[in-house]
Order: C-alpha cells, then structure tokens, then sequence
C-alpha cells in the first residue's frame, strides 16, 4: 500500500498508484488511460454489469463444485457478484464501452471490482490479491474471449424484452384508435395521389399490425442469442478448463439469471461467428425503417394545419417557433425518425464489425455491443414516447375528411363494377374539368340514382370487398358525356 490516497498494484508492465477507495484495479485503471473515446462507461448499460456478475457468480459455484476452488472463496465471490446484480458498486465500472482488446479491459474490470469486495468479505484489504485474486480466482475457468460474448448475449435478453414489451404497449394504443377511428371515410393514397376510400381505422390498425409482426421477429432474434459459447475459453478449446465446465456452468447461469440457454455445440465455431448479433441488428433495423414509415405518415396526415392535409391532429406538444407565432411542430414523431435513423447507422457498424472478425475471435465486440445496447434502449424509449406524447392523444378531423372523398375524383374507382370503367373515365374526366363532385357529375349523368349512389358511397361499401353485379349498359357513355367533355 501507498499512502496519498492510493494503493500500489503490478501488472507486467510495471507499478500504478490506484485510488485507495476504488473497487477496480491497475488493469481496469491502464484502460481508462488507454480509451478515453466516447465518454461513456460501462455504468451506462447496468445489464450489462449484471450480466457479468451473474457469470462470475455461476463461474465460482461451478469451479466449487468441481473442487477447483475452495469455498470460502466461491462464497466470497458469489455474494460480491450477487450484490452487484443488486446495484451494488456499479459506479466503479468505468472502462469505456469502445475500447481495443476484445473486451479484455470490461472482463478485468468486472474481476477486479467482485475481487476487492469479495476480499471485503473476507476480512482483507482491497488489493490484497495474495488472498484472492481477480485472474487466479474470479477469473477461474474463463476467458475473456467466452465471457464477454456471453455477457453481451445475456444484457441483450433483458433489452430485447423490454423493446418488445414497449412495441406491444405502442401497438395496444394504435389498436384503440383504429377502433375509435372505425367510422371515419377518407381517401386512400398511392403515390400521393388519391387513389380510394378507406377508413382511418383501418389505416391506424396497419400500424399496429406492423409493431405485432415485427415483435415476433424480436423473439425468433431473441433464441438466436441464447446459445452461449461460455467454457471455450480462448478459441473454443476450452484450455485450463475442467472438461465437465461448459455443460456446469451453463445450467447454473440459466438458473440464476432464469435465462433458458444452451451451449453452442461447436465453441470453436461459436467463438468466432457474430452471426447472431447480425441477425438481431438486421431485425432492429426492421424495426426502425417500419417505425419511421409510420412517423412519416403520422407527420403527413397531420400536416397545415389548413395548407396540408390536415386529415388528424397530433396533441401540440411544445412552441414550435421561434419566429412563427402560433406555429406547432410534430417533434414526437420527428424525435423518432431520428431514433430510426440512428438505428440503421448502428446495423451498418454491426455488420462492418462483424465481417471484420479474422480467423479464430472477433476483436470489434465491444463496438457491436454498444451499437445494439443503444439500438435497443433507444428504440424502446422511441415507442413509449409515441405512445405517450403523441398516438394516445390523436384526433381525427372527420368533417374535412369526409369532404375530402365526396370531393375527390379517386372515389370513382367505387363506381367500376356499376357503371363501367369507359364510363367512370369520362365521370373523372368530367368531375376534373368542371369542378364538380363525382357524385354530382353521376347525377348529372344519370348513371345511377341517387338512392342507389347513397347506397354504393356509405363507409361499409367503399372499404371491403363485395360481390358486384355489372351495370348492363356499364360500357355505353351516355350522349351528355360528349358536351361533357
């Protein structure tokens, strides 16, 4: 020990003073030194810290077990380990998330921090590593190359079910309003363009079917990662590993942490391969793009509020102007887009680490970790925040859009099957050069009746499929079409 308010450790490249109070050590304290990127620590992702404690938790029961340890050592270990899955000492994991070394500099800093308090427990000095060590004990059995992966794998259960739970909440909110919404005619769109009737409900339940269809791709992601490659050791061989470790250690990690996982049944391969974290990144870019499709929408259809579409309100949120009295923005959908965006930036660094990889390990972990631990807390936070701040409290404009269809030359696709398509042309035709409705243009026509067009345009004709019986003069233009025209 030193004095000064630090204590003296050793690795191989020498002596460095760490803070006395400190629960890491001289290898977490270089890598500080070594990677001061982004700013962000470990302490920022607690599933992540979780995660490991639970590793080294199942890792000492296991090495007990096999008489490779004592245990009173193992005990030591064990309940430092479960303190910091409590929260314990979280803010003494401050390596930076992007550093180089395969996540070597993370796995030290977790040995470290249940070493010294493990020590505690023991009655010891931080630091007094003769009693126990952070390599010799905590480290038992491991390697970085098997512990941060399957650390990364376990932090991405819990995010990937908080993600799916937020999705469900969203979809739940868009259900409602297309339940409310069922009523309310308005035009369809394609290109654009008016194209036909629909009802807002039913434009509101795509958005929620979209949020179910992507859940269940997040789950079928979500098995993908629970096979773990924890008992390779360096490459998969499982080196200075006891030959009934992997399958051990495995079942006590499930219990624990009360994740069902498996060992990969070649960890050489699973050692190497990122193929899982490419394919839950690829499935959250699904995620973001569908998102952001459904902002863009909601952004649309809310869009003037009298020179646009104007066709549903969002809840106004904030000023939207620091020129433009009166003026309100749809910053919650915006906020969104912009979370889609990061996403799929985070998916092309996932992939460009992954392929990256060379021969027996992946060096660039810690960058796909990051990039998904963001993707998916931020994803998460997107949809409560849709949710919260903007779908609950979304009205229709139901007047103007009911308008809208009596006025728009698209409903006349309505009118196909009744009076034919060379008539229905010379209709739209009509409509466009007079300015008058279609519905008028028929009357004028006398294509139909009104009673029968009354009855063809009501909400529940115009928007489900129908058995049609063909006008018999359907292709014969009346004579008044010609002055028409």
């Amino acid at each position: 020990m030193s004095g000064s308010g630090f204590r003296t450790e050793h690795d191989l490249l020498g002596d460095m003073p760490v803070r006395a109070d400190a629960y890491f050590g001289v290898h977490t304290a270089r890598a500080v030194e070594n990677f001061p990127i982004t700013g962000i620590t470990m302490k920022t992702y607690p599933d992540f810290i979780v995660a490991l404690a639970a590793i080294k938790q199942a890792a000492a029961l296991t090495n007990q077990r096999l008489g490779l340890i004592d245990a009173e050592r193992a005990r030591a270990i064990a309940q430092a380990a479960t303190e910091i899955r409590q929260g314990a000492l979280h803010d003494h994991f401050v390596v930076d998330v992007i550093q180089g070394g395969a996540g070597t500099s993370a796995n030290m800093n977790a040995n470290e921090v249940i070493a010294n308090r493990a020590l505690e427990l023991l009655g010891r000095q931080r630091g007094e590593y003769a009693h126990l060590h952070p390599i010799e004990h905590v480290n038992m059995s491991q390697s970085t190359n098997d512990v941060y992966p399957t650390a990364i794998k376990l932090a991405l259960h819990g995010l990937i079910g908080r993600l799916v739970e937020a999705m469900g909440e969203l979809r739940l909110a868009f259900e409602a309003k297309a339940d409310e919404f069922s009523d309310v005619l308005k035009m369809g769109r394609t290109q654009l363009q008016d194209a036909v009737p629909m009802t807002l409900g039913q434009e509101f339940r795509t958005y929620a079917v979209m949020l179910g269809e992507d859940q269940e791709r997040l789950r079928e992601a979500s098995a993908l990662v629970s096979e773990i490659n924890l008992g390779a050791t360096a490459i998969g061989t499982g080196i200075t590993a006891h030959p009934d470790y992997a399958a051990e250690v495995c079942a006590t990690l499930s219990r624990i942490t009360g994740v069902s996982l498996s060992t990969a049944g070649n960890l050489i391969e699973a050692t190497q391969d990122c193929g899982a974290f490419v394919q839950l990144s690829g499935v959250l870019k699904r995620v973001a793009v569908k998102l952001s499709k459904t902002c863009n929408d909601l952004r649309l259809l809310s869009s003037g509020p009298r020179a646009g579409l104007g066709e549903i309100n969002l809840p106004p949120r904030q000023a939207g102007s620091s020129i433009m009295p009166g003026k309100v923005n749809p910053v919650i959908p915006e906020v969104v887009n912009q979370v889609a965006f990061e996403v799929i930036g985070n998916d092309a660094t996932v992939t460009f680490a992954a392929e990256a990889g060379q021969l027996q390990l992946n060096a660039f972990e810690p960058v796909i970790a990051y990039s998904l631990f963001k993707s998916l807390t931020h994803l998460s936070a997107a949809c409560d925040t849709l949710r919260e701040r903007c779908v609950v409290g979304i009205t229709a404009n139901r007047e103007h859009l009911r308008r809208t269809v009596e006025n728009s030359i698209g409903i006349v696709t309505a009118l196909n099957p009744y009076i034919g398509y060379t008539n229905a042309t010379a209709v739209a035709k009509h409509a466009l050069a007079s300015g008058l409705s279609v519905y008028d243009v028929v009357l004028t026509m006398g294509l139909l009746t009104r009673e029968r067009l009354d009855e063809i345009l009501q909400p529940d004709e115009l928007t489900r499929p129908h058995a049609f019986v063909l006008h018999a003069h359907a292709e014969t233009v009346p004579a008044a079409t010609s002055a028409a025209e």
